[in-house]
């Protein structure tokens, strides 16, 4: 189903602030409160939205660095390598994606020894034809998934 104007509001308002209440978010969109509880239901049961989580600031919490890593990884075993992968705590993103490489991996890493023990343990996997890791120096912008412009 799309997505109307108030499910929109309602979406971007909680991006703002996915702590505001049904009452707070009636409120900002100026609709009633059972509104609000009726399409948040509906999109959680839709799956557009897949839960509330905090945002943190990774340099915050210990990760002093975030790398990008672009994988060959050899026919047949691309699944299995991913999952594999997915399952470190570093690793944040596993994409499959088209061109040189078989596999993006975002991950963070506390320091360039955790680097070291990520790039030899992890993107050395059996399977793992060849890696080319990059260290972000700044990063410039870092969201979550952000609507689509109507």
């Amino acid at each position: 189903m799309p997505l109307d104007d108030v499910d929109r509001a309602i979406i971007e308002s909680l991006c703002e602030d996915a702590r505001l209440s049904h009452r707070q978010l009636a409120k900002k969109i100026g609709v009633a409160q059972g509104t609000i509880t009726n399409r948040l239901r509906r999109l959680e049961s839709d799956g557009v939205i897949q839960g509330y989580s905090p945002s943190l600031n990774a340099d915050s919490v210990g990760w002093g660095m975030t790398v990008m890593a672009g994988l060959c990884i050899e026919k047949g075993k691309i699944m299995d390598v991913q999952e594999h992968i997915s399952s470190d705590t570093r690793v944040f993103a596993v994409y499959d994606v088209t061109g040189d490489w078989d596999s993006m991996v975002l991950a963070r890493v506390k320091n360039r020894a955790d680097l070291d023990d990520l790039t030899k343990t992890v993107f050395t996997l059996e399977g793992i034809t060849r890696s080319y890791t990059h260290v972000v120096l700044n990063t410039v912008k870092e969201s979550g998934v952000v609507l689509p412009k109507k």
